[in-house]
């Protein structure tokens, strides 16, 4: 079967086409032929070896997010058929409850082989059902990006309609947050980098937007907003360049979730801003696979649609990674297993 490897060693240059063995499931598994996949950020960190020894050893087959058919079950499958598409969880041993070490370092696209093949084994319990309505690359989308905007909003803490909400740019994870948020009945303030990005976000429910490359120290514009109040909760994607401004833009009493570093990793922020107002800061790292079916719910009552970005073949994978590190995309970039 064909796959992707990094192979040899660490880094985006190792990464290639190649030729697997086809799984066969045993007791309690589940094969998947895979249908699409969708790129995260940290795709782009594990060639690189960035999160260490929890990266996983080579050769490792990466990409975390997928959607396929179960195509054959092993002895005793109960939870899923033959026919059924699926989405694997991107934690495969994180049922439900609290995070320990062991649930949050069994994930896919590193330590565990990803989905960047044509079939894949997988526990029965390690998978669920995807909504009908939804396009194979637009399922493909919701493990990573989609859970984790759900679990920052809806599982670590829970929004009121009318709360506010500050999201920071339009990538995957971004957009989910947006369109969570407005189902809720929030209030919701995106900042984007350009005039077109903000009449997207718009389009897709934004009540107001920032444009942050003209205002880079956009904390008090965003404050009123509010009317002086501060926001409800805030998701954080930015990391060291914006979590100063973030902690002036949050209420007191409020929640930033911390989410990504895509402008660095660093903690250098006035924490006393935390402390003397009762801010809660929280990490949020996907989630569990009893959030994601609730999230799924969810999606198949709204009918609510993932935002795609742009779609590559099966081959153009490293195309595919150098368009997601521009950071130039809109929504999520996924690849077609078909074509």
């Amino acid at each position: 079967m064909r796959a992707f490897a990094i192979e040899g060693d660490w880094g985006l240059e190792h990464l290639r086409a190649v030729t697997r063995p086809e799984p066969r499931p045993g007791p309690g598994e589940v094969l998947l032929r895979m249908r699409a996949s969708a790129l995260n950020y940290r795709d782009l960190v594990v060639p690189k070896r960035g999160y260490g020894g929890y990266t996983g050893t080579l050769p490792l087959i990466p990409v975390s997010d997928g959607v396929g058919d179960v195509v054959e079950i092993g002895a005793g499958v109960t939870r899923v058929g033959v026919g059924d598409r699926v989405c694997p969880c991107f934690f495969q041993g994180w049922i439900g409850g609290e995070p320990t070490l062991r649930r949050l370092t069994r994930s896919l696209g590193g330590p565990l082989d990803g989905t960047m093949v044509d079939t894949m084994c997988l526990p029965e319990e390690g998978v669920v059902r995807v909504p009908g309505h939804l396009a194979d690359v637009e399922a493909a989308t919701l493990p990573c990006a989609a859970l984790t905007a759900w679990n920052a909003l809806a599982g670590l803490s829970t929004l009121r309609p009318g709360d506010r909400v500050l999201v920071q740019g339009a990538g995957g994870v971004a957009l989910f947050a947006l369109q969570f948020a407005k189902l809720a009945g929030a209030h919701v303030t995106v900042l984007t980098s350009s005039d077109e990005r903000a009449a997207r976000v718009r389009a897709l429910g934004a009540d107001a937007t920032i444009d942050r490359i003209a205002l880079p120290e956009w904390a008090s514009a965003a404050r009123a907003l509010t009317d002086g109040r501060g926001y409800d909760h805030i998701v954080e994607l930015g990391g060291e360049q914006t979590l100063p401004q973030s902690l002036r833009a949050i209420r007191p009493g409020g929640v930033i979730s911390l989410i990504g570093v895509l402008s660095g990793g660093t903690m250098n922020a006035a924490l006393g801003l935390a402390i003397t107002r009762q801010v809660r800061l929280q990490g949020v790292t996907v989630g569990h696979r009893d959030g994601f079916e609730a999230m799924l719910r969810a999606v198949e009552q709204h009918r609510l649609r993932p935002v795609i970005d742009q779609v590559f073949a099966f081959a153009d994978l490293k195309a595919a990674l150098a368009r997601l590190a521009t950071g130039a995309q809109f929504g999520k970039i996924c690849i077609d297993h078909a074509v």
